[in-house]
């Protein structure tokens, strides 16, 4: 559209104009020609202008007046077509704005006559509109003119008129305004010094406004005179004026222009004296009234509230206090006194509503309600409007819900009495205590749309629905708080961006802020929070709608976190409680909520329980229930419903807790307490990690939850998980206030517990590790009060609740240590050991299945983190070890799996301080006696950690000795001294002895097997790796490690119970060599002696460079005595194989001169029972160069074996002769016969150990032979007597025994003979003065010999003959002794063979006492227990004779001999040697004579009777018959005489021969005449035989002989046997016969005897 000033456009008015003038000219010609005249000057007027101008418009608007006459004339004919043309063309004119002020001025009064005529008023109303709009040029009373007309205008009877005046009032009125503020703005900038107000006395100077501000200030100010229904001032020509249209323009103004009045001091002026004044006084007649104050009846002297005008009113407080509260703070407590009033219940029902629409008005504009809140509730002795405001909102819901009664006058309020359960279902609504109100939407959120407040068209009251007024009031509510908390919480988070800002930039100072702000903020919470608590909880409790209820808890949920952000406490924990207690059932019994506010903390408050059945639902409430359970404490009623409603607030309460954490603080004990009985209600039970899940009640029939439930559990059991997680963005102070209320409400659950076996609540130790679990970074800060509390609950003692405690602090600790902290665990050592001591702690819990979930652990962090314990192995190894007899063996098998798990992987990785520990707890394991095989197994890792030991010796030793002198350091800046075990031995020195301290300890365990293992063990370690100790430490090792073992082995075994253990337990037999503990004792002090003794074998090198070797080596040689003293045959066996072991130690002298080769040089085997892996004899000890190394590497300098000098030498025979009188004092002790008569018990000393200790003797000797001395060899004698002496069992007989009939030595005699034999080997090669023990020598052997008859006996034991010995019982043998005392004659004989010329033999008698000695067996002759022997005893005494005789002829002078003829001769037949002897005649007479007659004897047979005799035996007879016989032809063949004794001694030789064979002869002739046919015995024809060829042979001797040497005696028998020849010629036998002949042949030489040969014979 193109702009009026345009050419185009002027152009346009200009023909209009003309046009318009022409039509008036045209319709005025006939009725008014002065008009007509008018309108045709004013075509030339135009026309001139036009054509005179350039500038149309300007000179159009100066000539205005002149211009619009003659319309001004038209409009005067009051003709209506004419009035209309004319008013059209001045509309025309004025849009154009043409027209001047004075032409503006007739213009209206010219439309006043109009108006007072009654004519066009539309026209009219529209001209003055667009009169006022289009220009400014109408003022002040053109101006009041023109507003009065269109007040007029008004108040007519047309409507249309009236509706369209108002509009135009409305308009013209604003345009006033908007002039002002447009020449405001004008003159803005320009700053006018106004002069001081007066107070206005007379209204109407107002000089210091500008034109239009007058205007405007004139207009308002009639505006307030005629409502007050006062005369105008201004307006002048009104004539009737309605307060409530008057109340409208008021308020639109007041609205639309707040600035003029805040920027004029005149209007602000108005405001005060003028406005409020009257608006107070309008609201009077509310005030007054009361709803039924007075019966209808009565005159009513109170004025009653009007409508139109209250709610006009109520209007414009609203703009009021929107707008001027600053100007009005004094009035507008006033007006929200009032509004507050309005609300009271007794008011009538239309001002409650727009009452509360108002209120709803306020209640949106937060900052408005600061102001408020600053500017009273915070004054002293002023009213607490903000405080009452809300509670007067409170109050107003409460009522509404309480029931009016039926007195009420009804018509204004439409009472709507609720049915209940009629109300259709989806309808929203509130019911409370049978009062059902439904719910509407009246506004939308954060805006207070009213709609009584805008009925400006009713007169009369209108009815509210029921509902609305509630509705406003819920929504008022909703909206206050919301705008309350987001306008605090909007400031509160610039406020800390503000602080973070200058913390950045200020890092050193502090950030202080405002104080006044928060003082407001909590002044505002303080006022409003009781108030619509007490609202919300009723509305929350009576709400049946989802929205709402969500509405109502979000609405105490943004609350409770203001005031937690606030730390307004009270107020935070009370709407807390609210929706706890929205969450629960009714009436629950739970007391921390229904306790005071003020004393919520200090109350404790129970659990409830859950225990479900189904119900039907058609329940009495109006909610949706969802779930049922069962109480278990103080509920009156038997079961406990949940309802929808429960399960929202619920996911409030969990919202509140996840989003508002931080602001809880000492509340969280609220929340959780109320989630842990939610919980427990609807079954959710803990699972993996804490986490939350739906479970089956353990009793009682199951929870009842409905499938709306079932899909929301497993939504709430992540929330709730959420919620914990979310715990880790908390900080600090609040996360130790979510776990103190954690702690205190397990502890609540964990008294509850008590003395039931009832499943106990475990929210509070599941969320407590949850919380744990996300908190791991910090977890320092919650560690200690978090496990300390869960340490409670392990020693608790309901099992479910224990092993959940355990659960958790085991899950706990295992994330703590793989969560990767910064600094990592392995440089935050601290940290770490925090993180163990817990797993440390649960070893002083009993249960058992609490400690089985520690090992469990222990097991899982060595899996996983082993390899990065460092610091924390002590820790860990003292859970592993923590075990206990009494913990069962399962425990005990878990904890062990640690172990073994720990020394495969992780001894490398653990600090050598630990290993100490390692090896005390596998020594701990050892011990247990729960398990056996974990026993022996742990025994097997002591040897696999020595090992391990002995392969890192160099780093461990490194490690150990930094640590010391570390440990040193610290010892003296205290001022302590450095206190370990085995202290000044180096440290790792100190960790062997550790290992065998404790394999010592297991050593003496009371378990056989463990013993032996342990002892295996402990040896094989000292063996294997002894070469790394240092020299010192073997002090420690010999004195406190292997003695004192032994000594406790020893005490033990000599206590040990003799009774049978019947069974090894179970069905393990037991054989009959272990039964007793004694006997199971004994194998173990067989095993410690021989590793002792292998110890001291095999490192005596290193042992005798200790200062006290000398006294372990006779304590060591006293522990072997008292084992071989022992009365059990195993260990004194054990003894001696111990004892031999020590003896074969290899002395560190020169090669060549080692006592093996000596052995060997000498012939004697050496003679070892079962060696033992020692150096034996003959082998040197192999001295490997590793040892050396090792000694060196430890020592410094090269360690050699000592030179053989002479203290060595000293000091290795004073070792020597200790071991003699060892072996002789168990000698002695073992062989001493039982004194006094039998003892049933006494203990004879077994074959083998006899035989064993006799065997020591030839090494032993090897080393003391030096100085072995007479007085010894006594000693050695009496024990090798004894010995041989001892008799022995009859159960062993069998074993030892050869059968009678064998001619064999048992061990025992072998070895008494070779140490006899050794010592005369020794003597031989050895010097002058040794040589006198031979005839002690010879002496021991000759008793041995006499053993062959008189077997010795064993004190006065009764010894059974071997044949008569039952085995089953417990009875003597005595040993065969006769191989044995044969075998020593043939010794005997051999070493006179070659001593016989010794000086000592010849002195001593040997020879004399051999004789005597083989007397016995000689004259018992076949008595002898064995033939053999007598047969011996003569071969011997022939060999001994024959060497020994001749001996005696050298020194028959000396005398030495002379007693020994007569012994001789006593017993023994003539010498079988041709020799004969130089003594004396007589003696030797005496001695042919007895000998010849012996001889004669002998080869007598003497046959006997009886022919049972075995043929062997004849045999032998008859073979010694021959013998006998041989030697006696023998003598008598002796043809050389050389000495008359020599040809005595033949002459009684032949008469002893002939009268053998006489008698032989006569014999045989008797026999071969009893004995008829038979024939005789083959023997006895064979000795006829031969002795008839024995004759024929005399006979030629005789021939041959010289006659003197033939007695005539011997002549006279041998003629005598010449009859006694003839006799046998009858002789059967053909062998006798032929024999016969050539016997009787040569006596044909006989028949004529020579004279001569007589006579010499005769002479």
């Amino acid at each position: 559209m193109m702009s009026t000033s345009s050419p185009e456009a002027v152009k346009k008015l200009l023909e209009n104009m003309q046009t318009d003038l022409r039509s008036l000219s045209m319709e005025c010609k006939k009725k008014f020609p002065p008009v007509k005249e008018a309108a045709e000057s004013g075509i030339v007027k135009i026309k001139t202008i036009a054509a005179r101008n350039t500038d149309i418009l300007a000179a159009l608007k100066e000539n205005s007046s002149e211009v619009v006459q003659p319309f001004l004339m038209g409009c005067g004919t009051k003709e209506p077509k004419i009035t209309q043309l004319c008013l059209a063309a001045i509309q025309r004119l004025m849009s154009h704005e043409v027209v001047s002020e004075a032409a503006a001025g007739n213009i209206i009064n010219m439309l006043w006559q109009l108006m007072e005529n009654g004519l066009e008023e539309l026209k009219l109303l529209q001209t003055v509109l667009v009169l006022l709009t289009t220009n400014t040029v109408v003022h002040d009373e053109v101006l009041s003119k023109a507003i009065v007309l269109c007040f007029r205008l008004h108040f007519t009877k047309d409507n249309i008129t009236n509706n369209t005046a108002a509009a135009t009032v409305r308009q013209v009125v604003t345009v006033v305004f908007e002039r002002m503020v447009a020449e405001d703005e004008r003159f803005k900038g320009i700053v006018e010094q106004p002069p001081p107000v007066q107070g206005n006395t007379n209204r109407r100077s107002v000089s210091t406004l500008r034109p239009s501000a007058k205007d405007a200030y004139m207009l308002f100010q009639d505006l307030c005179q005629l409502v007050n229904a006062d005369a105008p001032y201004w307006l002048v020509g009104m004539t009737e004026m309605t307060r409530t249209f008057g109340l409208e323009l008021l308020e639109s103004v007041l609205n639309d222009f707040p600035g003029v009045f805040l920027q004029h001091q005149e209007f602000s002026f108005l405001l005060k004296e003028r406005v409020c004044p009257l608006v107070i006084k309008l609201f009077s007649p509310n005030i007054k009234f009361r709803q039924g104050s007075s019966s209808a009846a009565s005159p009513a002297p109170v004025e009653k509230p009007y409508f139109p005008i209250c709610m006009r009113l109520l209007r414009v407080v609203s703009v009021l206090i929107k707008h001027f509260y600053s100007l009005l703070v004094t009035e507008c407590e006033i007006f929200l006194s009032l509004l507050v009033k309005f609300l009271d219940g007794e008011k009538p029902q239309w001002l409650r509503a727009v009452a509360v629409e108002s209120v709803h008005r306020l209640c949106v504009q937060p900052h408005l309600l600061r102001s408020f809140c600053q500017s009273y509730d915070m004054k002293q002795h002023s009213t607490k409007v903000f405080r009452d405001i809300v509670n007067a909102l409170g109050s107003f819901i409460q009522s509404l819900f309480i029931v009016p009664n039926a007195g009420n006058v009804a018509a204004i309020y439409c009472t709507y009495t609720p049915l209940p359960h009629s109300s259709p279902a989806f309808v929203a609504a509130f019911e409370y205590r049978g009062t059902w109100i439904p719910l509407m939407t009246v506004s939308v959120q954060g805006s207070a749309k009213a709609t009584y407040l805008e009925m400006l068209d009713k007169v009369e009251p209108p009815s509210i629905p029921e509902g609305y007024a509630m509705s406003v009031a819920f929504s008022a509510l909703l909206d206050l708080v919301r705008g309350i908390t987001t306008m605090i919480e909007r400031e509160l988070a610039a406020e800390e961006a503000a602080a973070a800002e200058f913390r950045e930039a200020h890092p050193d100072q502090e950030w202080k802020p405002q104080p006044g702000a928060h003082l407001v903020w909590e002044e505002m919470v303080n006022a409003c929070w009781c108030g619509l608590l007490a609202a919300l909880s009723l509305l929350l409790d009576a709400s049946t709608d989802e929205t709402a209820t969500e509405n109502i808890l979000k609405a105490e949920l943004t609350m409770a976190s203001l005031c937690g952000r606030l730390g307004l406490v009270t107020p935070r924990d009370a709407f807390i409680t609210a929706i706890c207690k929205a969450s629960l059932p009714p009436h629950y019994a739970l007391t921390v909520l229904s306790s005071n506010a003020a004393t919520l903390s200090s109350k404790a408050y129970s659990i409830q329980g859950q225990n479900v059945q189904i119900i039907s639902p058609s329940s009495e409430s109006h909610q949706q229930v969802v779930a049922v359970g069962q109480p278990l404490t103080a509920q009156p009623q038997g079961t406990v419903v949940l309802t929808a409603k429960n399960i929202q607030c619920m996911r409030t309460l969990l919202n509140l807790a996840h989003c508002h954490g931080a602001v809880l603080g000492t509340s969280w004990q609220l929340v959780l307490a109320t989630l842990q009985h939610l919980v427990w209600i609807l079954g959710l039970k803990p699972g993996v990690g804490g986490a939350l899940k739906p479970g089956r009640a353990v009793e009682g029939p199951s929870t009842v939850l409905t499938t709306a439930v079932m899909t929301d559990l497993p939504v709430i059991s992540n929330i709730l998980s959420r919620l914990f997680e979310s715990s880790q963005y908390l900080d600090d102070v609040s996360l130790h206030h979510l776990i103190n209320a954690l702690c205190s409400l397990s502890l609540e659950a964990m008294e509850m517990a008590y003395g039931n076996n009832k499943e106990p609540s475990l929210f509070a130790v599941a969320k407590l590790l949850e919380t744990g679990l996300v908190n791991m970074d910090r977890i320092e800060i919650l560690w200690r009060p978090l496990t300390g509390h869960l340490l409670e609950v392990c020693q608790h003692p309901n099992s479910r609740m224990r092993e959940w405690g355990a659960e958790a602090l085991t899950a706990l600790i295992k994330a703590g240590l793989a969560y990767k902290h910064d600094p990592p665990l392995a440089q935050n050592q601290r940290l770490q050991l925090l993180l163990l001591n817990p797993l440390k702690e649960l070893s002083n819990v009993l249960h058992a299945d609490i400690r089985q979930k520690q090992l469990e652990c222990v097991l899982q962090i060595l899996q996983s983190q082993g390899d990065s314990l460092g610091p924390g192995w002590p820790l860990v190894l003292g859970v592993i070890g923590a075990i206990r007899n009494d913990q069962g063996e399962s425990l005990i098998r878990t904890a062990f799996q640690c172990l073994q798990l720990v020394v495969t992987d992780f001894l490398p990785t653990m600090p050598c301080t630990c290993l100490q520990i390692v090896v005390d707890v596998a020594g701990s394991f050892g011990l247990q006696n729960q398990e056996l095989n974990i026993s022996l197994t742990s025994i097997g890792l002591l040897w696999n950690i020595s090992d391990y030991f002995f392969q890192r010796g160099e780093a461990i030793t490194q490690e150990l000795e930094r640590e010391e002198e570390a440990l040193q350091k610290q010892a003296q800046e205290k001022g302590e001294t450095l206190n370990r075990p085995f202290h000044p031995a180096p440290p790792f020195d100190c960790l062997w002895l550790c290992l065998y301290a404790k394999l010592g300890e297991l050593c003496v365990d009371p378990r056989p097997a463990v013993r032996k293992s342990a002892g295996q063990t402990l040896f094989s370690t000292i063996a294997a790796h002894g070469t790394l100790l240092q020299q010192p430490t073997w002090h420690i090792v010999v004195w406190k490690v292997l003695f004192q073992l032994l000594d406790c082995v020893r005490t033990s075994s000599t206590t040990a119970d003799k009774e049978k253990i019947e069974s090894g337990g179970g069905n393990i037999l037991i054989h009959h060599s272990r039964d007793t503990a004694e006997k199971q004792w004994a194998e173990t002090w067989v095993l410690t002696l021989a590793g002792v003794a292998r110890i001291f074998n095999t490192r005596r090198y290193l042992l005798q460079q200790l200062g006290d070797f000398f006294e372990a080596w006779e304590v060591l040689l006293n522990h072997i005595q008292s084992a071989a003293l022992s009365k059990n045959n195993e260990v004194s066996l054990a003894a001696l194989k111990s004892f031999q072991e020590i003896l074969q130690i290899v002395t560190p002298v020169k090669d060549s001169d080692k006592a093996g080769d000596a052995l060997a040089a000498m012939g004697v085997p050496p003679v070892l029972i079962d060696p033992l892996s020692a150096s034996g004899p003959g082998r040197p000890l192999v001295r490997s160069d590793s040892l050396l190394e090792r000694l060196t590497r430890y020592n410094g300098a090269e360690l050699q074996a000592p030179p053989p000098g002479e203290e060595s030498a000293l000091e290795d025979s004073a070792l020597w002769w200790s071991a003699w009188n060892t072996w002789y004092r168990m000698g002695t002790d073992s062989t001493r016969p039982p004194s006094g008569p039998t003892e049933k018990l006494s203990f004879i000393p077994s074959q083998p150990f006899l035989t064993a200790l006799i065997q020591i003797f030839p090494a032993l000797y090897q080393h003391i032979k030096a100085n072995f001395s007479m007085e010894d060899l006594k000693k050695l004698g009496v024990i090798l007597h004894g010995a041989v002496s001892v008799p022995i069992s009859s159960d062993a007989s069998p074993f030892i025994l050869p059968s009678y009939t064998e001619a064999v030595l048992t061990n025992l005699q072998e070895a008494v003979l070779t140490a006899l034999d050794v010592l005369q080997k020794a003597i031989c090669v050895g010097t002058e003065n040794l040589q006198v023990m031979y005839p002690a020598i010879f002496e021991q052997l000759l008793l041995f010999v006499e053993f062959s008859c008189k077997p010795p006996q064993y004190g006065r034991m009764e010894t059974k003959h071997v044949a008569n010995a039952k085995y089953n019982q417990a009875e003597w043998v005595a040993l065969n002794y006769v191989p044995f005392a044969e075998r020593s004659l043939e010794v005997v004989v051999d070493l006179y063979h070659k001593t016989a010329c010794h000086k000592a033999v010849i002195n001593e008698k040997v020879l004399q006492n051999i004789i005597k000695t083989l007397r016995m067996p000689l004259s018992l002759k076949y008595a002898c227990p064995s033939e053999s022997t007598w047969k011996l005893a003569v071969s011997s005494l022939l060999k001994v004779l024959s060497i020994g005789l001749p001996v005696a002829r050298q020194h028959a002078s000396s005398g030495k001999f002379d007693t020994m003829w007569p012994e001789l001769a006593n017993r023994f037949p003539p010498p079988t040697s041709e020799n004969c002897c130089s003594v004396t005649v007589l003696l030797q007479i005496t001695f042919c004579i007895i000998i010849m007659a012996m001889l004669n004897k002998g080869s007598i047979h003497s046959q006997s009777p009886s022919f049972t005799e075995a043929e062997i035996d004849v045999r032998m007879r008859e073979e010694f018959s021959k013998v006998c016989f041989e030697t006696l032809l023998q003598f008598s063949f002796s043809n050389k005489v050389s000495t008359p004794q020599e040809g005595y001694i033949s002459r009684m030789a032949l008469s002893v021969l002939l009268k053998r064979s006489q008698d032989v002869l006569r014999r045989y002739v008797e026999d071969e005449r009893l004995s008829g046919r038979c024939p005789l015995p083959r023997q006895q024809v064979t000795e006829i035989i031969f002795v008839l060829k024995a004759i024929s042979t005399l006979m030629d001797s005789l021939k041959k002989t010289q006659p003197e040497n033939v007695d005539g005696n011997t002549w006279a028998q041998v003629i005598a046997l010449y009859p006694t020849l003839v006799e046998c010629i009858t002789c059967s036998s053909s062998e006798v016969s032929s024999a016969l002949k050539e016997a009787l042949g040569p006596f044909k030489d006989f028949m004529q005897p020579p004279v001569s040969k007589v006579q010499n014979g005769e002479s």
